[in-house]
């Protein structure tokens, strides 16, 4: 995969959507959290390296004496109660409601919703996910903090986990805690939206079996004086707002040429904030709804400055993008 289309002076980062949460639940609970001493708050895999199912870290007493509600996924704060202070002397988790979806598979990108206490005084610390846009999908693997706690749970599954306290790397001391992790669904590496009709003048798009585009520029096309979109398919998911963190897919072409110059179908879906990339960029995702495949050809004076065309940069060229919007965070809003 080449760079994001960044602009110029920008600092975009792939950063985890729990990482960019602002409940700190989220990052501990998503993005896991190493902690100093003879403990860590991020329990080691087991299993082999290929099996998700094994992956998944063992029950215990501590998870075992929690009492967690199977109420409907859709409810929101799963109620836990327990004795408290809840003694954790070791990562462990069990499935308490199990899904009749299909299992966990490793690479998915992974809708979860979560509920922490504190394990100390038993107080609820709060929920993510259960809102659309307050979480990213988290990509599954059995070497992932996610993989270890839901292994290969079927969807639907509500899974009760407990935390050992310690000091995480910023020096923060993190009490023991219990999360429950609601596996809401697993999000597609490619839109799904609704196919619309092709704009006549605009470039046309192939689309192999896994979603990838190939990308067909008509004889004549002129340079617009700024962006210039059609959206290929339609998204029933919520709209992309600015500032927000998206996840997409995307394929970059040279106008001048024909020829594709950045692609994320290699290596698959990415996240970045529509903040930090070029405007004709930002301008392809902000509005636009989850699920969409998104056409854009874009000016260098929306793209990457005027000048000659340059083989070696993007400065002087006419850019043409195909983006498929697979999920959005509302940041703004956190």
């Amino acid at each position: 995969m080449g760079a994001v289309p960044e602009r110029r002076g920008a600092s975009v980062r792939r950063r985890s959507a729990a990482l960019l949460s602002t409940m700190t639940l989220a990052v501990l609970a998503l993005a896991g959290c190493a902690t100093s001493g003879d403990s860590t708050a991020e329990p080691e895999p087991t299993g082999t390296p290929a099996d998700l199912c094994a992956a998944a870290a063992d029950s215990g007493p501590a998870v075992e004496a929690l009492t967690v509600s199977d109420a409907p996924l859709s409810d929101g704060v799963v109620e836990v109660t327990f004795e408290a202070p809840l003694t954790v002397d070791q990562f462990q988790r069990q499935v308490v409601v199990e899904g009749d979806g299909a299992p966990l598979e490793a690479g998915q990108f992974v809708d979860v919703a979560i509920t922490g206490y504190d394990a100390t005084t038993g107080e609820l610390v709060g929920t993510a996910g259960y809102n659309p846009g307050e979480q990213l999908p988290q990509q599954i693997s059995p070497e992932s903090t996610l993989g270890i706690v839901l292994g290969c749970a079927p969807i639907g599954s509500r899974v009760a986990a407990a935390y050992v306290g310690g000091t995480a790397e910023d020096g923060t001391e993190v009490p023991p805690a219990v999360y429950t992790f609601d596996v809401l669904g697993v999000t597609p590496t490619a839109a799904w939206g609704e196919q619309q009709e092709p704009v006549e003048g605009m470039p046309t798009v192939e689309l192999a079996d896994d979603g990838a585009p190939t990308v067909t520029i008509p004889e004549g096309l002129e340079t617009p004086d700024t962006t210039q979109l059609a959206t290929l398919k339609t998204g029933d998911g919520i709209t992309v707002e600015d500032g927000d963190q998206v996840m997409v897919q995307y394929t970059g072409i040279r106008a001048s040429n024909g020829e594709e110059f950045d692609s994320s179908w290699a290596s698959g879906p990415i996240d970045f904030n529509t903040s930090g990339v070029i405007e004709g960029f930002t301008k392809a995702l902000v509005g636009q709804t989850v699920g969409s495949q998104v056409l854009a050809v874009i000016p260098p004076a929306e793209g990457y400055g005027e000048g000659e065309i340059n083989e070696n940069d993007l400065t002087g060229e006419t850019l043409i993008f195909v983006v498929d919007i697979l999920a959005t965070q509302h940041l703004a809003a956190g």
